[in-house]
């Protein structure tokens, strides 16, 4: 996980913005205040995902796994001026602090924030996505597969975090997590209707597009 001292990571941080005030303060919130603050997306990861928003300009975007918002932050900066962010959080605690934060950025009204489990709340949720960012139940990642690939658009990226598991899902391992990581990673490179990319930055994330 990047809490590590690392130089290179912290010249590539420096450079990589500007990055909002109202993510500083939700990150600084969030170490403050949550018991696992390295669960949030880092800031060089949020640049990434706001670029990527950028260049897709999603109309719809789906998010499964909030915790405190920063990534649904960074994704709302690209969206369409007509787009939408739905966003899941199982966790009612986090999912209020989630909501605080959303109501003190530029994007309160363009969130919605749905609380429960993602896998049953998926079927009420109708339509097309446009970019699709997956951070939620890690050893969840390969059953969530084929349901999210079909509701994704042609063209349309999905988006997965912690898919190296602090490099377990690349070796021989026990860790159970890890184990269906690497097997999402897998059926994600091999899928007929994705192309797939991995990124070894902070705990790896998984980019796919679908053809």
């Amino acid at each position: 996980m990047r809490d590590r001292i690392d130089p290179l990571a912290d010249y590539a941080t420096a450079l990589s913005g500007p990055i909002p005030d109202y993510l500083l303060r939700l990150e600084r919130q969030t170490y403050l205040k949550t018991i696992a603050p390295q669960m949030m997306c880092g800031p060089v990861q949020g640049r990434l995902l706001a670029l990527l928003s950028r260049l897709v300009r999603p109309t719809r975007v789906l998010e499964i796994g909030t915790f405190t918002g920063y990534a649904t932050l960074c994704l709302a900066e690209g969206l369409a001026p007509n787009g939408r962010i739905e966003t899941i959080e199982g966790d009612p605690e986090i999912a209020a602090r989630a909501a605080r934060n959303f109501a003190g950025s530029p994007f309160g009204d363009r969130i919605d924030l749905l609380r429960g489990d993602a896998y049953d709340l998926l079927p009420t949720l109708p339509g097309l996505y446009d970019l699709i960012f997956l951070d939620g139940d890690k050893r969840g990642y390969p059953r969530y597969l084929p349901v999210l690939v079909e509701r994704l658009r042609p063209g349309g990226l999905l988006i997965a975090d912690n898919v190296l598991w602090d490099g377990k899902a690349g070796r021989n391992t026990t860790d159970p997590t890890a184990a269906n990581l690497q097997t999402y990673n897998q059926l994600a490179a091999a899928h007929p209707q994705l192309s797939a990319l991995i990124l070894p930055i902070r705990d790896g994330l998984s980019i796919c597009r679908k053809n």
